[in-house]
């Protein structure tokens, strides 16, 4: 018998109904939280030098060798898929466009000489203009992209009032973001229940990630980045066949466990990472409950729309995960061309 059909009769015999919450985990925000003052003190308190960076700053030079020392073939898997303008984005982003500022015509018809009057051999050159938020296709979230309150606060200590201009945050914005070179782990939710993608809106949660974990014969650890595939990108980039998909992803019970975990980052196919629309999101509502728990309350990165089609197509579970975010001052956060290597 084939791996992939025993694959498939597994997936069968553990599949979990559409909808599905763990009966035996809470998915509403704690009491605690609900009955928290809004003030512009993080939950809890950023650690002494983790202000800006969060518990992803908290990685010693053994840690770095031993993530260093996972690939074993030197295979490299791009985790981005190309940007280009017009791409499909989350709807209240800017458009990603690339336009031409400067070309060989446009030069000669501006007359303009960059290398001066002697050219006889008409050398030219060719510059771009990219326009677009530094969420558009992969990318990770700044721990300054996401606030609630009254004051608007988020992990930190930042607020609005006291830590946001005209040319962006001052606490926790995209300069701040570390370098990622750490363990990474693949939870592939459709691989396990033997679909090509999930359903919009589906729910995933605490049980069922543990099961996926189980099945593929990881451990998630303390200090990892985890990446959940919902198969969402698999449509890519085809807007009719992946409104079919749309918004599935983590729940909150999920969001606990993994934060029990220790991960520092956690991250998945999709364009809002957790479910949406919240399967509960609690008293007083909260419509994305997930990014609250992990960004807000206890700067967890997250990851979105990270290409993992060739990883679970290859049965790549634990990799070496690098991402290197730009160090732009203002922004929410920063694209990036995340590589996992085995």
């Amino acid at each position: 018998m084939s791996q992939a059909t025993r694959s498939r009769r597994h997936a069968e015999a553990h599949r979990f109904p559409p909808g599905r919450i763990s009966p035996t985990i809470d998915n509403r925000l704690s009491p605690a939280w609900r009955s928290r003052p809004l003030s512009s003190t993080p939950f809890p308190e950023a650690p002494e030098g983790l202000r800006h960076v969060g518990p992803a700053g908290h990685q010693s030079p053994a840690d770095v060798l031993a993530a260093l020392r996972l690939p074993e073939q030197g295979r490299v898997f791009s985790l981005a898929l190309p940007r280009y303008t017009g791409m499909p984005l989350f709807g209240s982003h800017p458009p990603f466009q690339v336009t031409m500022y400067r070309t060989p015509a446009g030069l000669r018809g501006d007359g303009v000489e960059p290398w001066g009057p002697h050219n006889e051999v008409n050398l030219q050159y060719m510059a771009e203009n990219v326009s677009g938020t530094a969420h558009s296709g992969a990318h990770v979230d700044a721990l300054a992209h996401m606030t609630i309150g009254e004051d608007d606060h988020w992990y930190g200590g930042g607020n609005a009032q006291e830590h946001l201009g005209d040319r962006g945050p001052t606490v926790g914005d995209g300069s701040r973001l570390p370098p990622f070179i750490r363990r990474g782990v693949l939870l592939d939710v459709p691989g396990y229940l033997g679909v090509d993608a999930l359903p919009s809106h589906q729910p995933v949660d605490a049980a069922q990630l543990q099961a996926v974990a189980r099945h593929q014969g990881v451990t998630v650890r303390r200090g990892d980045v985890v990446l959940v595939r919902t198969g969402y990108l698999s449509a890519w980039p085809d807007t009719d066949r992946m409104a079919r998909h749309t918004t599935a992803g983590p729940d909150l019970s999920a969001a606990r466990w993994l934060l029990e975990q220790g991960v520092v980052a956690t991250g998945s196919d999709t364009e809002t990472y957790e479910v949406q629309p919240a399967p509960d999101p609690g008293s007083p509502a909260n419509p994305q409950p997930v990014h609250t728990l992990l960004l807000i309350e206890h700067g967890i990165y997250l990851f979105e729309g990270i290409y993992l089609e060739e990883l679970a197509a290859e049965h790549v579970h634990e990799f070496l995960f690098v991402a290197l975010p730009l160090k732009i001052k203002g922004t929410t956060g920063s694209m990036l061309d995340p590589v996992a290597i085995i």
